[in-house]
């Protein structure tokens, strides 16, 4: 599907750390979300992840992980990430637009793997960078409009 909606958004004051939900955040241009510990001039300012994945792992692991739980900020349903490749961009509710700069990351032993076994965003994350700002919503609508 070319079209989703934000399931959930996640932020945490520093990295390194488990993610809590919010409902709704500023993305900056540029820089990320407001008042999250990745935010910044780098490549991986905000991280995706898809919420069939997550749903899939707690099948698969027995567990009940849900936003935030993998350090990730944007839970997106319905968007098929095998689409996405670097460059590709993702459209946020009305004026967000994001990125993806990388997909997967090297994999340590973050807290996600210490505190669960299991993480998502070496093998499916999607970092993204802001490449213009707004407010974002749970439940904002969340469409792919240029794959590189």
């Amino acid at each position: 599907m070319d079209k989703g909606i934000i399931y959930a958004i996640s932020i945490s004051p520093e990295r390194g750390q488990l993610k809590k939900e919010v409902v709704e955040a500023n993305v900056i241009e540029g820089y990320g979300i407001e008042n999250d510990g990745h935010a910044g001039d780098w490549g991986r300012q905000i991280t995706c992840l898809n919420w069939a994945s997550v749903q899939k792992s707690n099948k698969e692991n027995q567990l009940n992980m849900g936003p935030g739980d993998f350090a990730e900020n944007i839970l997106i349903d319905g968007i098929d990430f095998s689409k996405l490749l670097v460059g590709s961009r993702l459209r946020l509710g009305t004026n967000t637009v994001l990125e993806v700069t990388q997909i997967g990351k090297e994999d340590h032993p973050s807290i996600v793997t210490r505190t669960f076994g299991v993480s998502l965003l070496p093998s499916e994350g999607l970092f993204c960078k802001a490449v213009t700002g707004g407010v974002i919503k749970k439940g904002d609508f969340v469409s792919i409009f240029y794959c590189k």
